[in-house]
């Protein structure tokens, strides 16, 4: 973990410098890996760490940074380089020291990135699961790409973001959930952000568009993860065995033509690959696989954060359009599947339904709101 007292030169400065800083000095390493990149040759684990170190410091320029991440998403990233990309990261975040949690634990999470302005439904998933007893270790920011993030729809239902890791950890004990917000629990990422931010004017997507799911802090050991484009759901998948999930799956909608949501949805054909215990999952979803009605993706839209809580009210009075609600149902149901709670998604439909709109969800909400402001 990144000492608090230090900066990341001082940081670095510490560690056992990796041999290929030595080929052409440690400004030069990066721009190595680049020209690598460019000729469509992949990165090894101990070239990944190099990178890692060079993308989290301030010794190499935003430039290079900029050119290295812009070639390895040309080339196309791999999912041991995903892998290793995560575990690096992982190993330079703040450990909120919730061991005890993490393998009974699930994340409801997505990468983002699909523009479809669909509403916060993974926030509302976390809030069933954990009505269930299930504990879930939300890890998210605020919205980039959307007008309203998990971080966002959550903050406004109670949830202090910025809460500490001794807060979040009694979050999970008496909530039954916690939210690790992602700029607090990785450091590293700062001196990456203003090229991430460039590279995003532009247009250009890097790792660090998929690279979220992949370093909750927390670590839970189950995951249902939804991704923006039906490759990445190979990617994805590959990347978390060779991290070794106990269990998850991910997911990928399709709209239309040349456009996705990164949500398991009733209003969608969607694309799922089992993880680890759930590996021999290869297939496609339709709501009516699982009981439900396939509902038009109007019913899914969102929009910031007023109008969301608004939504939020709807839903649980069953007042939400039924696609909506259905949805929000469906992927509590796989979430009670993906941890072992239930033998298959249809026999998690009923009692994810009930919690939502029969009262658990709306205590949760109280119980939440009188946890962080009391």
């Amino acid at each position: 973990m990144l000492p608090e007292t230090a900066n990341s030169v001082e940081f670095y400065a510490l560690r056992p410098t990796p041999k290929l800083l030595f080929l052409g000095g440690f400004m030069a390493a990066l721009t190595e890996l680049t020209t690598q990149l460019l000729a469509r040759s992949d990165l090894s684990a101990g070239q990944i760490e190099v990178a890692v170190t060079l993308l989290s410091s301030l010794a190499e320029t935003d430039e290079n940074k900029a050119a290295f991440l812009t070639a390895l998403a040309t080339k196309g990233e791999t999912p041991g380089e995903l892998a290793g990309f995560a575990a690096a990261f992982r190993e330079l975040a703040v450990n909120p020291g919730v061991d005890a949690f993490s393998p009974h634990a699930i994340d409801i999470v997505g990468t983002g990135g699909d523009l479809s302005g669909g509403f916060n439904i993974s926030s509302l998933v976390v809030l069933v699961l954990a009505s269930a007893g299930v504990p879930v270790m939300k890890h998210g920011n605020r919205g980039i790409t959307s007008k309203s993030g998990s971080a966002d729809l959550l903050a406004a239902l109670g949830v202090d973001i910025a809460a500490s890791p001794e807060k979040s950890r009694r979050a999970l004990t008496e909530l039954g959930y916690a939210f690790f917000f992602a700029p607090n629990y990785h450091p590293a990422f700062k001196n990456i952000s203003p090229v991430r931010k460039a590279l995003a004017a532009q247009g250009r997507r890097s790792i660090f568009n998929i690279l979220g799911p992949l370093v909750n802090p927390g670590r839970p050991a189950h995951i249902l993860l939804g991704v923006y484009s039906r490759p990445l759901v190979a990617t994805m998948s590959g990347a978390l065995e060779q991290l070794g999930q106990t269990a998850g799956l991910v997911a990928h909608g399709v709209i239309g033509t040349e456009r996705g949501i990164d949500e398991l949805t009733t209003a969608t054909v969607n694309h799922v690959r089992g993880v680890g215990r759930l590996d021999k999952i290869d297939t496609t979803w339709r709501a009516e696989d699982h009981g439900l009605t396939t509902s038009p993706f109007s019913h899914l839209v969102g929009g910031d954060v007023a109008a969301n809580l608004l939504i939020t009210e709807a839903i649980l009075a069953g007042r939400a359009p039924v696609g909506l609600i259905d949805t929000i149902v469906l992927n509590a149901a796989v979430g009670l599947y993906v941890v072992g709670r239930v033998a298959d998604v249809r026999e998690g439909i009923v009692p994810a339904r009930d919690l939502l709109l029969g009262g658990a969800v709306a205590r949760k909400i109280a119980a939440t709101k009188e946890f962080y402001h009391a």
